[in-house]
């Protein structure tokens, strides 16, 4: 069968894909397409997980599955443009990229074949997992970043890199400092904080002030407003974890993440909502919105009508969280350091709100607040005293 291989491209830098090429036409593809994909990642994908405050189980905020919608489209274009019948993906039969990509890519052409050779028999028993793979690629001069002494599956994109297998699989085993590729041990972070101002427009953000050799700067491209975040937390050690997650496909697995701008920009935005956003509306989005939106990223169902249906609400959630947050980055930790915006003239009254004056708030209106939300509490209470 003839092959054709692509790559796409939703890095954190800009690098010279001539190896992967070569390495691509060596093993036997006819023809290599390179795709840049960074800012359909950042604008499509990032930003409004970012508005959501997507994350998994309350930890993983989704490096890798944010990259997979648009990887996948980018694969089922090429597949399109050179009039393939089928397209392939290397994930392992136990995890969730498999998922991911398949899902993705029958949702976007219903009748492409997929190639997936790790659940393939006569694949999986000839190399039963990665140590086989590197004595394979070793043998037949094949170049691959993983060796036996660092067997790790990591997967790198502009908005993270994550690390699993090898001595990750057990649980209780610390990973080692040498592990870490993107940002700087904390312990090793600078000794002085880096501070900065991350300004939002409907949840999105917008604008990254900044300085850099003492010069004031800023960045409102979005593309280089997620580059600079990035910037700013690698070198401050921020956005590491370790976690145990829960598979889609029933396994548990231990992860490590490192997401250093995506932590910033999501915290941020979490911050600048208690200024800006009805309670009501938060508590919604929080236990429908959010939820509902960062399992369907997980689970690989971006390409679905319940994702629509979901980012509809997500927008109308955002309608007024506009502001600005400042931020500092210091050994390994995010603080935030003030916020304004303004909305605030609506949503908070510093003298409704104050300890040393009245306002317009008359405090003797809350006695009957309280009497009435007490009524079913006497209720409930005077039951417990006949059980009882």
């Amino acid at each position: 069968m003839a092959t054709r291989w692509s790559a796409s491209w939703p890095m954190s830098v800009k690098r010279d894909f001539t190896a992967a090429k070569d390495k691509a036409l060596k093993i036997g593809a006819l023809k290599c397409e390179i795709v840049d994909l960074r800012r359909e990642f950042v604008e499509d994908l990032c930003f409004p997980a970012v508005a959501c405050n997507a994350s998994y189980e309350n930890v993983y905020l989704l490096g890798t599955s944010l990259a997979r919608p648009v990887i996948a489209r980018a694969q089922i274009g090429v597949a399109e443009k050179e009039g393939c019948f089928a397209v392939s993906h290397g994930c392992t039969g136990k995890g969730n990229d498999q998922v991911r990509f398949e899902l993705a890519f029958y949702a976007l052409k219903p009748d492409i074949q997929v190639i997936a050779p790790w659940r393939d028999p006569v694949f999986y028993q000839r190399f039963a997992g990665r140590n086989d793979l590197l004595d394979y690629a070793s043998k037949m001069g094949i170049p691959v970043t993983s060796s036996k002494s660092k067997p790790y599956s990591m997967d790198e994109n502009m908005a993270h890199c994550s690390y699993e297998a090898g001595m990750l699989e057990d649980p209780d085993t610390t990973a080692p400092d040498d592990m870490w590729k993107l940002t700087a041990d904390p312990r090793n972070a600078p000794d002085e904080p880096e501070d900065f101002t991350l300004l939002f427009e409907k949840g999105i953000p917008k604008k990254l002030e900044y300085t850099e050799k003492g010069q004031k700067k800023s960045v409102t491209d979005s593309v280089e407003l997620f580059l600079k975040s990035n910037d700013i937390a690698r070198r401050h050690g921020v956005g590491r974890t370790d976690i145990v997650e829960n598979r889609f496909i029933g396994l548990k697995s231990r992860g490590c993440y490192e997401t250093p701008g995506l932590t910033m920009l999501r915290a941020a935005h979490i911050d600048l909502e208690g200024l800006v956003l009805d309670r009501e509306v938060r508590g919604l989005r929080d236990q429908f919105v959010t939820v509902n939106y960062s399992k369907i990223l997980y689970n690989g169902l971006y390409f679905s009508p319940e994702r629509k249906y979901l980012e509809t609400c997500l927008h109308a959630s955002q309608t007024h969280v506009n502001g600005q947050v400042r931020c500092r980055a210091f050994k390994g930790c995010f603080s935030v350091l003030g916020r304004s915006s303004d909305m605030q003239k609506i949503m908070y009254d510093m003298s409704e709100s104050s300890m040393d004056e009245i306002g317009d708030f008359k405090p003797e209106e809350t006695t009957g607040f309280i009497n009435v939300t007490a009524i079913r509490l006497k209720k409930y209470g005077k039951i417990r005293e006949m059980v009882e």
